[in-house]
């Protein structure tokens, strides 16, 4: 081994697969000596690239978001990524419990957490950012494509309301917590047209009246109060103390980002109210399309929700932004569409996309609100 190899702790480990070791490197380290199983995949138009002699995806946008994550202050990869290296490269030594390794960028073959070290290069903290490693030393492709197939094919994904539900437990302001708590309160408060409508994870269910799940009523929400890919972004500005600039008129204009203002004054209870009296207006107008859980009818599930949520800020522009209107003056727009509760059916808005479209053009057309309206004088001060 030469001057420019580098030693770090080190634990040996024995399974039936045989003996492999778990260390702890510095993340500049790692990608070091990773970098060239590591395709610079933002100068590649290639979706799919070969590693380690595995075929394997790699995700542009996936990799952008973990650049930008390992920015936060909280920012952690509390499980470890997986390699294999030779054994002319390794040397371990069990009385200090430590692995040395040559410095060089072909030494660690990545069999699992490409994504996480290339995300790594966005961190440039001056904290340490450590990264746990399991390393198999003179490892066959054999049992390397038989250890990659294991960990991806056996992994469940997280759905994405245990996701927002865990932001219950967070301390500080972020977009996602003020989404789940409006998301909970609407849920539970009587004369709320939520009430038992939204699949919160952790609550007794009344399968009878829940037509949302968690994430299906937080997703379009959120969009009006963060521009995309944002929410991330501002948690961490929240926590860390700093001052997120409002919105310009234009921002507004072009984000639809009705509720950003008053997110950033810590106003979340207009938000809710605003939410509760929209989606009252329309339980009035269509009792019972809105009101109950009647197979063939899509008001009051995710193709109905979402194309009035996509109304929802072109509605604000032309009754005002910054005040909490009453339920009887969007009452009054929804008396201007010629649709009927029996006229909300799969057949005529087709679930997805294309059904969520159609609703959305149809509500706006007999509100008579123009759909690329300049709202010349819109105030978000």
């Amino acid at each position: 081994m030469s001057d420019d190899d580098f030693t770090f702790p080190c634990i040996a480990m024995t399974q039936p697969i045989g003996t492999f070791y778990i260390g702890i490197l510095r993340h500049t380290d790692l990608i070091e000596i990773s970098s060239s199983d590591i395709i610079h995949i933002d100068k590649d138009e290639r979706d799919i690239e070969t590693v380690s002699g595995l075929e394997r995806p790699i995700s542009r946008l996936r990799v952008k978001e973990l650049r930008e994550y390992v920015k936060n202050i909280d920012a952690t990869f509390p499980t470890g990524v997986i390699v294999a290296i030779s054994s002319d490269d390794a040397r371990y030594d069990e009385p200090s419990k430590s692995m040395t390794l040559k410095k060089r960028p072909d030494v660690a073959k990545i069999i699992d957490g490409q994504h996480r070290i290339e995300g790594l290069r966005g961190f440039h903290g001056n904290e340490r950012f450590d990264i746990g490693v399991t390393i198999f030393v003179d490892m066959d492709s054999e049992d390397q494509a038989t250890v990659f197939s294991i960990i991806n094919l056996k992994q469940v994904p997280v759905a994405k309301s245990i996701t927002y539900e865990l932001f219950e437990y967070a301390k500080s302001r972020s977009p996602q917590k003020t989404c789940h708590q409006i998301a909970r309160r609407l849920n539970q408060a009587n004369g709320s047209p939520f009430k038992d409508k939204i699949m919160i994870l952790g609550v007794a269910h009344d399968k009878q009246m829940e037509t949302l799940t968690q994430a299906a009523f937080i997703k379009p929400l959120e969009r009006l109060i963060v521009p995309p890919n944002q929410a991330m972004a501002d948690r961490d500005a929240l926590k860390r103390g700093k001052l997120i600039p409002k919105p310009t008129d234009d921002q507004v204009r072009a984000g639809r980002l009705v509720f950003r203002s008053w997110f950033l004054d810590g106003l979340d209870s207009n938000i809710a109210q605003t939410i509760v009296n929209y989606f009252a207006a329309v339980h009035r107008r269509w009792p019972s399309a809105w009101g109950l859980k009647t197979g063939g009818l899509i008001l009051n599930r995710t193709t109905g929700y979402n194309a009035l949520m996509r109304a929802l800020p072109l509605i604000l522009f032309k009754l005002g932004l910054n005040e909490v209107h009453g339920v009887d003056q969007f009452e009054e727009l929804f008396g201007m569409v010629t649709l009927a509760d029996e006229d909300f059916t799969p057949d005529t808005f087709k679930p997805g996309s294309s059904g969520e479209g159609l609703l959305y053009h149809r509500l706006l057309a007999n509100m008579q609100i123009p759909e690329n309206q300049p709202w010349k004088g819109l105030s978000t001060t």
